[in-house]
């Protein structure tokens, strides 16, 4: 099982030096998601993060990012869109229902399902399935390694998420929740907590 980190939706001042030691502890799968923001806030992020690590970056916004930067991919967070007119790179999106993942998966690289638990950063997110539901998607074949759960995922889930047959999770609130932006500058407890959720997925 992969995991994938996802960016806190907004930008706050330590959070380049964050994801430069969560790549040196090896994180393999960043998704920067900042809906809304200006293309030079991201800019300026992936400028100072090191160039070793871009192809290790996923952006949800401003595609022109991927190619400028030598990113990993895209993300298109609507699963009805189709791939930017001309786009012939790596790219993932997202699903809200489960009749979506059929389709979603053919040429995506991977799919996020999202909203399986309730949001940890987001209060109006709650949770969009039932134990059952998940567990027929499973059996059906639907929910597959192409397949990553996103919404809610805490270290206290990795092992159901494995069982449901998910080839990975996206991991937000979670981890970032460990860090207070406005009063904390030391962020041992972030670093600690990711390679929790590392050793987890094996």
């Amino acid at each position: 099982m992969k995991l994938a980190i996802m960016t806190k939706p907004t930008f706050f001042v330590e959070e380049n030096k964050i994801l430069e030691a969560l790549f040196e502890e090896g994180l393999e799968d960043l998704h920067i998601f900042k809906p809304g923001s200006s293309p030079i806030y991201v800019e300026r992020l992936l400028s100072l993060l090191p160039e070793s690590t871009h192809r290790r970056i996923t952006v949800h916004d401003h595609y022109y990012l991927r190619e400028e930067f030598g990113l990993a991919g895209i993300h298109i967070d609507d699963a009805s869109l189709p791939r930017p007119e001309g786009y012939r790179g790596t790219f993932s999106r997202s699903c809200n229902v489960l009749s979506q993942l059929k389709d979603a998966k053919k040429k995506a690289r991977y799919v996020f399902l999202r909203n399986i638990f309730d949001s940890l950063s987001i209060s109006t997110e709650k949770s969009s399935f039932s134990d059952e539901e998940l567990y027929m998607a499973s059996r059906q074949g639907l929910i597959d390694r192409h397949v990553y759960a996103l919404g809610g995922i805490s270290l206290q889930h990795i092992s159901e998420i494995r069982d449901l047959g998910f080839g990975g999770v996206v991991v937000c609130g979670d981890l970032w929740n460990r860090f207070d932006i406005h009063n904390e500058t030391d962020f041992d407890s972030v670093l600690s907590h990711f390679d929790k959720l590392r050793s987890a997925i094996g």
